[in-house]
């Protein structure tokens, strides 16, 4: 299970973000059950690579739920060629 969250990296050209950020999650609450979501968050996030990444967290202001990196992500992708 470990493998599949390492060998994951999110491709807008055929990763539904919400599907994506959801199954990685689950992964990763599965691997570490005391893990807070904020520190779940922030792993998932970089999986999305370098721009990605960077285009989400300037756009989520810590506090950020779940919803919110999902919403700026389908955002950005939808608006930008990252």
């Amino acid at each position: 299970m470990e493998n599949a969250f390492e060998g994951a990296m999110f491709n807008s050209e055929k990763d539904k973000p919400l599907t994506f950020f959801f199954k990685q999650k689950a992964i990763l609450s599965a691997l570490h059950p005391d893990m807070s979501d904020t520190k779940i968050n922030m792993k998932i996030l970089r999986k999305c690579g370098g721009e990605l990444e960077n285009a989400i967290k300037s756009r989520c202001v810590e506090p950020c739920s779940t919803e919110d990196y999902i919403n700026a992500m389908e955002d950005i992708i939808t608006r930008t060629r990252i």
